[in-house]
Parts: structure tokens; sequence; C-alpha cells
């Protein structure tokens, strides 16, 4: 009778674990969602204020058609994109344009000087700001979500819900970084 006790005891104890760690598998994945979610926001904002620093450029400039037509191109593809790596890539090159835009500041001094550009400058600069530190909650929640996704029992739970695989939002995640060298003069 006590082996019997002590068997459903174990197997009372082992569900209760499972269920604890399917628990802590949803919670890490909805928090991945939810702050995924949290950079879509900013994103938008961003794309909103787009059409407005186009007219400020091409208002003042009237030239430039090469650089807004890489931000036009850039956005529509960022707006079309469906998975967080295609977003990056997009938003990257959305980045590269506005980046540009910023160039075309320091060729044309009437531009950099007007107020509803530098305004813009400033807005977008703060929601930049607040991508990247959304970015940061997003990637540490999915390194949770991804740690507890490839231990055990998640590698086994993972197979019966919906626990599929959340990628790295990383702005620069094919551009390789160079590594800086020192040549020192010999005497």
């Amino acid at each position: 009778m006590t082996g019997v006790v002590l068997a459903l005891g174990i197997v009372l104890l082992a569900a209760i674990w499972v269920l604890g760690c399917w628990r802590g598998l949803t919670a890490a994945r909805n928090a991945a969602d939810t702050t995924w979610a949290d950079i879509d926001v900013q994103l938008v904002r961003r794309h909103e204020l787009l059409p407005a620093l186009v007219a400020a450029v091409e208002a003042e400039t009237g030239r430039e058609a090469e650089t807004l037509a890489r931000i036009g191109s850039a956005r529509q593809l960022a707006e079309a994109a469906t998975t967080p790596f295609e977003r990056a890539d997009a938003e990257r090159r959305l980045v590269a344009g506005i980046a540009a835009v910023g160039a075309l500041a320091e060729r044309h001094p009437g531009l950099g000087a007007t107020a509803g550009f530098v305004d813009l400058q400033a807005r977008l600069a703060t929601i930049e700001d607040e991508i990247q530190a959304a970015r940061r909650i997003y990637n540490a929640d999915v390194r949770l979500y991804l740690t507890r996704r490839g231990r055990f029992p998640g590698t086994l739970l993972r197979q019966l819900g919906d626990f599929d695989e959340r990628p790295y939002f990383e702005l620069d995640h094919t551009r390789e970084r160079a590594i800086p060298t020192l040549a020192l003069a010999r005497a």
C-alpha cells in the first residue's frame, strides 16, 4: 500500500512540475510577444513621421529624389515584412535612409535651419531611443523564452503547444563589425 501511495505521490509531483514548466514557458512566450508589440508600436510611430520628413526635404531641396525614394521603398518593405528578421532588414534600410537625410542637412544648410525639420529630427531621435530600449527588453524576453524552450521538459512541451522559435530583433544582424587595428610607427 505504501508503494502505491509513494508512486502516486511521485506522479503527482511530476505532474505539478510539468505543469509549472508549461506555465513558465507560456509566460515567457507571452512576454516576448508583448514586448514585440511594443517594438512594433515604436516602428509605426517612426513610419508615421516619414511623410512629413520627406515633405520637409522636398520643400527645401527639391532635388534629392534618390534619397527620398530610398526612404519610401524601405518604408514599404518594412510595412510588408511579416517576421522580425524581415522587419529588421527593412528597418535597417530605413535607418540608413533617415541617416542620409541627416547628411542632406549638412549639404543644404537651409534644410537644417528649418524649424519643422529640426523638430522632426528630434522626434525621430526620441523614437530611435525608445526603439532601442524596447528592443533590449524584447531580446531579454526572447532569451528567457528560448532558454525555457530549450531545456527539459521544454524540449518536449514545445511540441505540444504553440511554442515556435522567436528570433532576436537586431537591426544590424547582417552587418559585420570591423575590428579596429592600431598601426604603431617604428622609431
